[in-house]
């Protein structure tokens, strides 16, 4: 699982790399901002959701391991 989201950040990434080619009324610096600003939104939702998961599994485990314990 985190092999899947650490593959997905890298992917989130890179993916913002490159020349933009539609940036209709802006001028190439500001597309290239309006790039980078767009990337690093979507990699940061990328590892919240990576941390939300992280968290109810852990919380998952715990229950379940807890419920597991043998009662004296």
């Amino acid at each position: 699982m985190q092999l899947l989201f650490l593959i997905w950040v890298i992917l989130g990434a890179s993916s913002g790399a490159g020349t933009p080619e539609d940036c209709g009324v802006l001028n190439r610096q500001d597309c290239n901002e309006a790039e980078n600003v767009g990337t690093a939104i979507g990699v940061g939702l990328i590892i919240a959701l990576w941390v939300a998961v992280d968290v109810i599994l852990g919380i998952t485990y715990l229950v379940y391991r807890l419920s597991r314990r043998p009662r004296p």
